[in-house]
């Protein structure tokens, strides 16, 4: 089945980096979505960051050109490096994946699996 493992969540301080992690296991699409996500507590989960099978690649606005999602070291890797964090940034931060997917505008493609989150605090 798959598993979906997050981490790297910290507490930092406002301008300070930060780098989650993801590895998705059990995961065998030849074309899929892999991706961040975010929640704080009260609110919804929003779409952060994301990558396709293709090199298709996708930020909200919220966070274009402060962090950069990226493949990571080892097979279905997934990184997001996180720069200039700002206090708003602080959130449970959730990998997602969704096979048959593929980075587009328009809305975020609703994932089928879900990690367990890591938190980051930004103060």
């Amino acid at each position: 089945h798959v598993q979906l493992v997050e981490s790297g969540g910290d507490s930092v301080e406002a301008g300070g980096n930060l780098t989650l992690s993801c590895k998705a296991r059990g995961f065998w699409y030849a074309s899929y979505c892999l991706a961040w996500f975010r929640q704080t507590p009260g609110q919804e989960r929003e779409a952060v960051a994301g990558l396709d099978a293709d090199g298709g690649v996708r930020y909200a606005d919220a966070v274009k050109g402060r962090f950069t999602v990226a493949w990571g070291k080892g097979r279905m890797v997934l990184d997001l490096h996180m720069n200039s964090l700002k206090p708003e940034d602080s959130a449970t931060y959730y990998c997602a994946a969704e096979g048959g997917c593929w980075m587009h505008s328009g809305p975020w493609f609703t994932p089928s699996y879900w990690g367990r989150g890591t938190q980051v605090t930004v103060s």
